[in-house]
């Protein structure tokens, strides 16, 4: 039986290892992974990781009937764990990676520092690098430590202005479970008033084209209105534009999936991210589902706008 299970696992197991500043996420990531299937291990110990992931642990889960399903795990490690050191886990990473029963990912979460400590301020908890110590000085002691480990992450998310909702959109679109293609898109707008996401692999700026702002009617509506989408792909200069940049990413999808990228971020501003970027960024994201990717779309600053 054991033999009959192991031919019919095809998919590598997924591994999802988050790290990243405390105060940024990565509690309530586990906790949707685990509602997407992902065994959720929290604080585990770099000692028993390895463990973890050994082929005799990370066989496929039988089930009734005969059926596999494929295994999945999510488990966080960062300055609270015993035993941790940056090096120590990047290493370690490095070795999962390699594996081809494997699947690894390693999530690292940030945010600014004022976001964290308010974070901190309103649930009253201690910095777990701070506890005789103003907050303060814990997070800058954490962000010093765990900068390298930023730079080796394949994917990361900065929650500074992330809601809960598109948080979850965007761990749905990066690791659920069910069949995906090889390469993730997410297709982002933005206001360039409240800065540039982090995340972004690409970064384009549509303030050219005329603004639905001065017009009257249109003000109040965002760019998912029909009416604001057809205003501003009126303007003259849109079609060459837009034509231009679908087939620059189109031509790009390939070259990026050859080199193993999993995820492509592409990011659309404009001056007050209601407008314009959402416009675009609608178009934009139904022109590449057409083309058959797998595409989510999220509207940073659409609500945050003032009309």
């Amino acid at each position: 039986m054991a033999e009959i299970i192991q031919m019919q696992q095809i998919a590598p197991v997924r591994v999802v290892i988050v790290s990243g500043l405390s105060g940024a996420g990565k509690t309530t990531t586990l906790k949707l992974l685990e509602d997407m299937g992902y065994e959720a291990v929290d604080n585990l110990p770099l000692s028993l990781l390895r463990r973890l992931t050994a082929p005799e642990e990370t066989g496929p889960v039988a089930h009734s009937g005969g059926d596999t399903s494929r295994r999945a795990i999510a488990v966080g490690v960062d300055t609270r764990t015993r035993d941790f050191q940056c090096e120590a886990l990047s290493a370690l990473v490095n070795e999962l990676r390699r594996r081809a029963d494997l699947e690894t990912s390693l999530v690292y979460f940030d945010c600014d520092d004022d976001v964290l400590l308010k974070r901190f301020t309103a649930t009253r908890r201690r910095h777990p690098l701070a506890a005789d110590r103003p907050v303060a000085d814990g997070i800058a002691a954490e962000r010093r430590l765990m900068s390298t480990l930023k730079t080796e992450a394949d994917l990361v998310l900065d929650t500074t202005a992330l809601s809960l909702p598109d948080l979850r959109q965007v761990l749905a679109a990066q690791f659920a479970l069910d069949d995906q293609p090889d390469l993730s898109i997410m297709v982002i707008s933005f206001s360039y008033k409240l800065g540039l996401p982090r995340e972004a692999d690409l970064v384009f700026d549509v303030r050219f084209l005329r603004n639905p702002h001065y017009n009257d009617e249109l003000r109040p509506r965002t760019g998912e209105d029909p009416a604001v989408a057809a205003y501003v792909a009126a303007d003259p200069g849109y079609a060459d534009f837009f034509t231009r940049l679908s087939e620059m990413i189109t031509a790009l999808l390939p070259r990026y999936a050859a080199e193993g990228k999993r995820y492509l971020t592409i990011a659309i501003g404009c001056t007050g991210g209601r407008h314009r970027s959402v416009a675009v960024a609608e178009a934009l994201g139904k022109h590449l589902r057409a083309a058959g990717q797998h595409v989510d779309i999220r509207h940073r600053d659409r609500d945050q706008a003032n009309p």
